[in-house]
């Protein structure tokens, strides 16, 4: 996968000091692409994503905001949909240092010790090695953190856009010396305890990391990683060129050639995203002498021109120890650490590979640049305001000291990190553009960058756009930012770098990220893990020197007097996507022109032969190579949280005792069955409104600043999820919040207020949040087909699908084309309506408390629950009925798009079937085996896979980035038939239960855990009920998957379609089968 600057996710990764350290410290975890049941919309940061999404590369299975980096397709872990019923691993937070390892050892195995440092913040010890015979360094971080990281990264700066990085990557992890077997990648995925497991290339890396809790799971993984990048197969194999990158393909004399390769599949959906296009065509204008001038995850237009000689020159070059920044972290032992490498890295001499791999800077321009591109559009009137424009600066051509990127990083924080921000604020409100782009401070290549400006901007106010960020530029420059919005950046940022929640991403990896953004151009790679001096000494400054002393110089020098400027105008083009198609089919037609009828018979022969190669499975010996922990290595009971349930003043309490070093999280959970079914698709626009409009005493800014000053922040967002056994869904609006434990008075009183005390009465600013909106799903349909697919299906086929394609699919999106007109004409009624949902939702009667933190916090919170509990009404509105469904007809949803996005579900507790655990295995194993080889290796999507909702019954198969659309349905009828005649020996059946226990027991923190046992309260999952699920997990048999097939041949016969796709594939599948799809176009 490749990465272009951005895993925007949301909160992800704690950001360095050296670094633009607080957007990425409050950026966002990382999001799967894959689709989930139980949504949540969370408005707080919604446009702090959105912000950051223009520079991503989506690669695989997640992904972080402000990351240049695609990763390595992984198939979704079934726990999404039952992500409520796991089993979640206890969390020690690291609290003492060890010791690195033995000196004398690390002098014995060939290490000099570099150097040694104590971080107090994350209470470890970092010791950096040289490997003297081959130059390689290794970071090794020693902790109590039971969640244990490995990665190893190469400097990887391509010279042209055929994408070489980006397809080594995928490459190398098909098999190598030690595991020659078609996808050790893929057997880790099926019987690994892994908590991280992928790989991804940004424009100058690419990053292979690895993390477990479990030791022995941990080496296993560390050492197919080691063999798969310094011993591939690939580079003597070209079929795994020809799969993972390109390759002609001919079924027949008679037929036209085709490109396939799933990087050049992948690449073709990127370039299909406009935000995308842009991110792309900024990076290489502002870099256009440099590494960063071209595109290392692939130009689809250029893929076809790399050839195997090629790559595999590049992996000899740059694969190599001397090139090589190894990490390990937590809490196995040092020693090892050093036995481990050193096996690989003796094998090897010293090179030229490090020099070679160097990254140029770029020098500074002397003038501004304009670069005008365009993007390819469906056809509509609404394309006149469809125009995307962006001002780009790069900031430096010298190496910043630390404490200038940390005042950059609070600049950026003070202009763009919440609504009430100043430049966010001016853009937003302009009305010149829908919604914001440009991902701000971006510092993980060799020179800083800022970017800014609109999309959904009409062609004759780009100018006016670029107007508006300069005067607001000036504007600060001249009159600084109010001491509120300084203390509230400043415990924002600070809360957040203490609390070091990185989510379900593992912490080692976020702090290797960081690191390496140093360590890479040969600086200092402990600068990035240190952030507590650094922080004192910037207040202390701040304090004498004041603010406008500090940021004014920082707004001029580095952005507003900087002629490194490059502005990018992105016009829709509707005859784009055509002139592509048609120029791709040209160069195929004459390809195939120039070929005898020899050359065609061997060109179709060669094609059937990669086929059935992709198709043929490894053999048990090839398979057994693969290490693998045994099932009595899996602990048989579940690991339960700990959970008290009370109740107070009518609502229920749930309390957890679980050591969050002083923090106190909390969720309130409101029955929003109370709100009336047409009322359904305002409610993600009314939580947004509830913290982004102001009271009667605070205007939305103060009101911003002032959660940002007292707490460590407040969302508000709906939750809903089939509940197995009942016909209605469960439906929540959720209050989420998060404080130090001193200041749990400010944070429930602040949670009120946003519930109470917020007017609905500023018409401009929610017509903005429309649009936002609006063109956030117009993006996700374009980028993200197969979640807008999978809503539609679960729409189709039970009530609370619906109630959630209501909030977040298509129904959503033309709701809000609808409201944007309603809010200029019949503003009063839109008002009255988000009233109307306050006063029926709001109620103590029913209302659920979850508290997660330490004993002594839990007890202090009370008085302070009890009276948030007084401020709100005894009862609210009545109950109402959802039951409601979409028409249960085929759909092919119209996109500009050179790939497909293809759904097919059913539901199979309608025809009969009864949970059962082994399901969970059945699916994880068709998922890694059937869809994976079937429409991903084979049929050269990006991915395929598959999706059991449990509380639900529906079964869905999905593909993401896909050229094919019948053939991918054929496929996935053909599951059927695959689980009848499937045959597995113990071993792969043991592989399967302990990668399902994997995803059962997934990796959680504190936080994670409070919230999880919550919604299993919700949705009366009880312990005893989790505990027999795994031991039918534990009890699968062959029997058990042969017996599925009977409850899969319904979605096989009587299963729904949706495919989101381009309207020449929609039309040519229903001529092959007439009228498969009702036809709808959507943009």
């Amino acid at each position: 996968m490749n990465a272009q600057a951005a895993l925007r996710s949301s909160p992800l990764q704690v950001a360095p000091v050296a670094g633009m350290l607080m957007r990425r410290a409050l950026a966002a975890r990382p999001q799967s692409v894959r689709f989930v049941t139980v949504r949540a919309i969370t408005s707080g940061s919604i446009a702090a994503a959105e912000a950051k999404q223009t520079r991503l590369f989506l690669r695989g299975a997640g992904f972080r905001a402000g990351s240049l980096a695609t990763l390595r397709w992984k198939p979704p872990s079934l726990a999404v949909r039952r992500q409520y019923s796991l089993s979640p691993v206890a969390v020690i937070s690291p609290s003492s240092a060890k010791t690195g390892a033995d000196p004398e050892l690390a002098k014995e195995l060939g290490f000099e010790r570099v150097e040694e440092q104590f971080v107090d913040e994350y209470k470890s010890t970092a010791t950096l090695y040289r490997h003297k015979k081959t130059g390689a360094e290794i970071m090794s971080v020693v902790n109590d953190d039971e969640n244990k990281v490995f990665g190893i990264v190469f400097r990887t700066p391509p010279k042209d856009s055929t994408g070489i990085p980006h397809i080594l990557e995928h490459s190398v992890l098909c098999g190598s010396r030690k595991y020659p077997l078609k996808e050790p990648f893929v057997e880790l995925l099926k019987g690994s305890l892994q908590t991280f497991l992928n790989a991804f290339t940004y424009p100058d890396r690419t990053c292979y990391p690895v993390a477990s809790t479990n030791l022995q799971d941990f080496y296993n993984l560390v050492d197919v990683y080691l063999d798969a990048v310094f011993y591939p197969r690939c580079v003597n194999d070209v079929t795994t060129f020809q799969q993972e990158g390109w390759h002609y393909e001919l079924n027949d004399p008679s037929e036209d050639i085709t490109y396939k390769g799933v990087v050049f599949n992948e690449m073709k959906g990127v370039y299909s995203q406009p935000d995308n296009v842009l991110g792309r065509v900024s990076q290489q204008a502002s870099f256009p002498d440099n590494t960063y001038g071209v595109d290392s995850g692939g130009d689809p237009t250029v893929i076809p021109d790399l050839t195997f000689e090629q790559f595999k020159e590049f992996h000899a070059k740059f694969y190599h120890p001397t090139n090589a920044r190894v990490w390990f972290y937590g809490d196995d032992d040092p020693n090892q650490r050093l036995r481990i490498i050193s096996a690989y890295l003796d094998e090897f001499e010293a090179n030229a590979a490090s020099k070679e791999s160097e990254v140029k800077v770029q020098k500074l321009f002397n003038e501004p640049k304009r670069v005008v591109e365009t993007y390819a559009v469906g056809d509509g009137a609404a394309n006149a305001r469809k125009h995307m424009v962006a001002i780009n600066w790069v900031l430096s051509d010298t190496v910043l000291d630390p404490e200038t990127e940390l005042a950059l990083g609070f600049l950026d924080h003070l202009m763009l990190g919440t609504p009430g921000s100043p430049l966010r604020k001016a853009l937003m409100e302009s009305g010149l553009g829908e919604s914001m782009i440009g991902g701000g401070m971006e510092d993980e290549l060799r020179q800083p960058q800022f970017s800014i400006g609109l999309k959904g901007v009409a062609e004759e106010d780009i100018s006016k756009v670029e107007e508006l960020v300069f005067s607001t530029l000036k504007q600060l420059a001249e009159d600084g930012f109010s001491p509120e919005a300084v203390e509230a950046s400043m415990n924002t940022i600070e809360f957040s770098l203490r609390e070091n929640n990185t989510g379900s991403f593992p912490r080692g990896l976020s702090l290797m990220l960081r690191s390496m953004g140093k360590w890479l151009y040969g600086l200092d790679p402990f600068e990035p893990l240190r952030f507590a001096k650094p922080l004192e000494h910037f207040k202390e400054r701040l304090k004498t020197e004041g603010v406008k002393g500090v940021f004014a110089p920082l707004i001029r020098n580095f952005i507003l007097d900087n002629p490194h400027r490059v502005t990018v105008e992105l016009h829709p083009d509707v005859e784009k996507g055509k002139m592509e198609e048609a120029k791709e089919a040209e160069r195929l037609a004459s390809v195939k022109s120039s070929m005898t009828k020899e050359d065609l018979a061997e060109l179709a022969r060669a094609t059937e032969e990669l086929r059935l190669k992709q198709e043929t499975p490894d053999s048990p010996e090839a398979l057994k190579a693969v290490p693998s922990l045994a099932l009595s290595d899996i602990p048989k009971k579940s690991t339960n949280i700990p959970i008290e349930v009370g109740n107070m003043k009518g609502s229920t309490i749930l309390r957890h005792d679980l050591f969050t070093n002083d923090v106190l999280y909390t969720e309130v959970a409101f029955d929003m069955r109370t709100v009336r079914a047409d009322l359904l698709p305002l409610v993600p626009l009314f939580c947004q409104s509830l913290l982004e409009m102001g009271t009667a005493d605070l205007d939305f800014v103060q009101l911003s600043q002032l959660i940002g000053r007292k707490t460590g922040g407040i969302s508000v967002y709906p939750s809903t999820s089939a509940v197995r056994g009942r016909a209605e869904p469960s439906s929540h609006i959720i209050v989420k919040g998060k404080a130090m434990a001193s200041q749990t008075s400010d944070l429930f009183q602040l949670m009120r207020k946003v519930l109470q005390d917020v007017k609905f009465t500023d018409q401009g600013r929610f017509k903005q949040f429309v649009l936002q909106s609006k063109s956030r799903m117009e993006g996700r349909i374009s980028g993200g087909g197969h979640s807008v697919a999978a809503a539609r299906l679960d729409a189709k086929l039970n009530s609370a699908g619906w109630v959630s394609e209501q909030m977040g699919g298509l129904s959503y999106l033309e709701y809000l084309r609808d409201l944007e007109k309603r809010v200029d004409e019949d503003w009063p009624s839109v008002a009255e309506s988000l009233n109307e949902i306050r006063n029926e939702l709001l109620s103590r009667k029913g209302a659920i408390v979850n508290l997660t933190a330490d004993e002594r916090t839990l007890t202090s919170a009370e008085s302070h629950v009890s009276n948030f509990l007084d401020a709100m009404p005894e009862t609210a509105g009545s109950l109402t009925k959802w039951d409601r469904r979409l028409p249960l007809v085929n759909e092919g949803l119209v996109i500009p798009t050179q790939v497909n996005y293809v759904g097919k579900a059913g539901n199979i507790y309608d025809a009969g079937y009864e949970l059962d655990g082994s399901a969970y295995v059945i699916s994880k194993v068709i998922g890694t085996t059937w869809l994976w080889d079937r429409v991903r290796v084979s049929g050269g999507a990006y991915g395929g896979f598959c999706d059991f909702d449990s509380h639900s019954g529906v079964f869905t198969y999905l593909s993401y980035r896909d050229p094919n659309l019948i053939k991918t349905l054929d496929n996935y009828d053909g599951t059927v038939q695959f689980l009848r005649e499937l045959e597995m020996d113990n071993d792969a059946l043991t592989k399967a239960i302990i990668g399902t226990i994997g995803d059962v027991d997934s990796y959680q923190l504190p936080d994670a855990k409070g919230y999880s046992s919550m919604m299993r309260y919700i949705m009366g999952i009880s312990d005893e009920e989790r505990q027999r699920r795994r031991d039918e997990i534990l009890s699968t048999s062959v029997k058990d998957f042969h017996a599925f097939a009977d409850a899969l041949e319904s979605v096989k016969d009587k299963g729904v379609i949706v495919a989101v796709a381009s309207a020449d594939d929609i039309d040519a599948a229903n001529k092959e089968r007439s009228g498969l799809l009702e036809v709808r176009k959507v943009l």
